[in-house]
């Protein structure tokens, strides 16, 4: 153990995996298991090892690699492993162009896969090492396009792909290529198995650096959190799920300009929240929706969260500030809860704002059901990432929802999608079970 200071017997295993002979890496594990400070130090010993070497470091958003891993993670493995090298507070750290460059020439880059212009530039070099951040939050089609630039030829210095994530479902493509060794596209078995690697390390693994507290919390939480944070488990793939990853993933906008929209609404699906403090009550589901000239639907933004109705951070404001911003059509609220005070909360934050109340007579997963089919069809596409939206779609299936608390996001999307597609709905015989009740100043939508 002399030879590994401060490391556990775990993390030691997971230290040499990530020097074994595999081409993938993954550690897959429960929240604060030190995975990204141990795959860190491997890109720094591979990048001192190996002059002018060219390593990436990518997650899906800039901003989370920046301040997780450049302002994070990397001066504390620097300080305590590295103490030599020269630190992110001097010119070795380029914040311009954001790489850190070793005396030796290396340069290992940091890069959010939601930023175009960055991820060009970076993919547009060759590199050593690619280290995919939380992947479980990247979309498969990145992955593979980042995977053709893990191509610098360095004498002595096999090419290595690292990736870390708390597990997601089993339907996700970490699962599919490091645990079941198929390709996850073709759901083919891999011809190299054995490049693909992986190695579970837990919270438990590392309880040198983590207070009993936090840990206790992990514990605690409801068994599908516990099971991804506490026991680093790959949630079960529900064969009656209504949305998968790959469909999100196929036709998520990625990049590139947004057609004009014909049409924008904001959906509102209230609940009894006062505000952050509130434990007990649900969030407030709001997500912006849009119509393109290309008749897709595209979500917008996702604002929900436990806001109280009133002030300048309640849902009512929220909401129609959004309805400035994207000068949308009108917002769509949901009457179920609090009936008339809905509207009464919107038209207080702004008086003239066109309001359109809808009831909902059937249940949530048959209300989901036409617009899932909609998503399958690529005429609903995310712009980005909506981590918390795409959980809630994870977990809802043909016989109701298996997530937590409620789908207040999902009702939210529904709402809207619905709105911004009523003739496709109407012409299914209203399969979605809505009753559209307007304000004054709106026609009925008649199902």
């Amino acid at each position: 153990m002399a030879d590994w200071p401060g490391l556990t017997e775990k993390q030691i295993e997971a230290v040499k995996l990530l020097a074994g002979p595999a081409r993938h890496v993954m550690l897959f594990g429960g929240s604060r298991s030190g995975k990204t400070f141990l795959f860190m130090r491997a890109i720094l010993l591979r990048a001192i090892k190996a002059p002018k070497s060219r390593h990436a470091i990518l997650r899906y958003r800039f901003s989370h690699v920046k301040a997780s891993i450049v302002l994070d993670t990397l001066p504390k493995v620097l300080e305590l492993c590295f103490p030599d090298l020269p630190g992110t507070e001097t010119k070795a750290l380029n914040r311009s162009d954001w790489f850190y460059t070793l005396p030796n020439k290396s340069e290992i880059w940091f890069g959010g896969l939601d930023d175009k212009e960055r991820t060009e530039k970076i993919l547009g070099q060759e590199h050593s090492t690619l280290y995919l951040n939380e992947c479980s939050q990247i979309p498969l089609s990145s992955r593979n396009l980042a995977m053709t630039r893990l191509a610098q030829n360095i004498p002595g210095l096999k090419q290595k792909a690292y990736y870390d994530c708390n597990p997601p479902p089993k339907a996700h493509w970490t699962h599919r290529l490091f645990k079941r060794h198929i390709d996850p596209e073709t759901m083919q078995d891999l011809t190299r198995p054995e490049n693909f690697v992986s190695l579970k390390v837990n919270p438990t693994d590392n309880m040198d650096n983590l207070s009993q507290e936090y840990v206790d919390e992990l514990n605690d939480m409801p068994t599908r959190l516990r099971n991804r944070f506490y026991l680093g488990l790959f949630g079960e793939a529900d064969e009656g799920a209504l949305w998968t990853f790959e469909t999100l993933d196929r036709w998520r906008h990625m990049g590139g300009e947004l057609p004009p929209m014909k049409r924008v609404v904001i959906a509102v699906d209230p609940s009894g929240a006062s505000g952050e403090e509130d434990e007990r009550s649900n969030e407030v589901g709001i997500i912006v929706c849009g119509l393109g000239d290309d008749g897709i639907a595209y979500i917008l933004e996702d604002l929900s969260g436990k806001h109280g109705p009133q002030g300048d951070e309640g849902w009512g404001k929220i909401a129609t500030n959004a309805y400035d911003r994207w000068n949308a059509n009108r917002i769509v609220a949901e009457r179920n809860f609090g009936g008339d005070m809905v509207e009464a909360v919107i038209k207080a934050a702004r008086p003239t704002t066109p309001v359109m109340m809808v009831t909902a007579s059937r249940g949530k997963h048959i209300r989901a059901e036409p617009v899932a089919t909609l998503y399958e069809q690529g005429k609903v596409r995310h712009v980005g990432r909506f981590d918390r939206l795409e959980d809630q779609l994870l977990s809802m299936t043909t016989s109701g929802y298996e997530g937590d608390k409620s789908p207040d996001r999902l009702d939210a999307m529904v709402w809207g999608i619905s709105d911004l597609f009523p003739r496709v709905l109407r012409n299914r015989v209203n399969p979605a079970g809505l009753e559209y009740q307007p304000a004054a100043e709106h026609r009925p939508l008649s199902w």
